[in-house]
């Protein structure tokens, strides 16, 4: 496997708060890791400045051996990066298949279309006329994942996509990343739920203010070392 992306010594900055101390991270493609920690550890942040939403130093990202740290959200989504945000933000004034479609903005060629996210996603199709926030959470999950899909990335960061719902539906979520993942998608998810990311993912970082406090391969890290790591005790 060769190097997707990577991060060094990455810092980030809300004003004059730190958010992110030297954290050093390496992606394979066709790699799926989880990111997991305590809230407030810096998992959101971190995906923030992966996708120019949060600025950095343009050598401290490197995404297909090239520079991208700080540079605009829609150029780093042009290059093959898309986020799943955390709290879906979805478009209200929007159908569900319009908000589909602001994902496909960026024009990049790929196997992701209207009708595969409707197979992928049965129930998008009988809603697609529908206004995207009224539908139930795990329905709204599925047109955040959708809209970050029609951008065809090579990259997908889903940030806490099992936040606030239902065990049946985060089931359903998790059922469909390996469809997703099928034909070579690298995937990184941010995951509070420890047990769901060490069954989904090849690798595991966590974080902790700030900093990666543990990073191994998900079936070989103990309980015990993700623990002191999450909590630091």
């Amino acid at each position: 496997m060769s190097a997707l992306l990577h991060a060094s010594a990455l810092t980030a900055f809300y004003g004059d708060a730190q958010a992110l101390f030297g954290i050093d991270f390496a992606l394979n493609e066709g790699e799926m890791v989880a990111i997991i920690g305590a809230n407030g550890a810096g998992k959101s942040t971190f995906m923030k400045t992966l996708t120019g939403l949060v600025k950095t130093s343009p050598a401290q990202i490197v995404f297909k051996g090239e520079p991208i740290g700080g540079l605009p959200p829609g150029e780093i989504v042009k290059r093959g990066i898309a986020l799943v945000p955390e709290g879906r933000r979805l478009f209200p004034s929007l159908s569900v298949e319009e908000n589909l479609m602001m994902g496909a903005f960026a024009k990049r060629p790929g196997p992701w279309s209207l009708q595969r996210l409707y197979t992928l996603f049965p129930i998008l199709n009988e809603k697609r006329q529908h206004p995207g926030t009224s539908l139930s959470g795990g329905q709204q999950q599925m047109v955040a994942i959708g809209r970050a899909l029609m951008s065809n990335p090579t990259l997908l960061l889903c940030d806490e996509l099992s936040l606030g719902l239902a065990p049946i539906v985060i089931r359903e979520i998790y059922d469909a990343l390996p469809a997703i993942c099928a034909e070579g998608m690298t995937v990184v998810i941010v995951e509070q739920d420890v047990v769901m990311a060490q069954r989904v993912s090849q690798r595991i970082y966590c974080f902790q203010e700030g900093r990666v406090s543990l990073q191994g391969a998900s079936g070989e890290l103990t309980r015990e070392q993700i623990s002191q790591a999450y909590f630091g005790v």
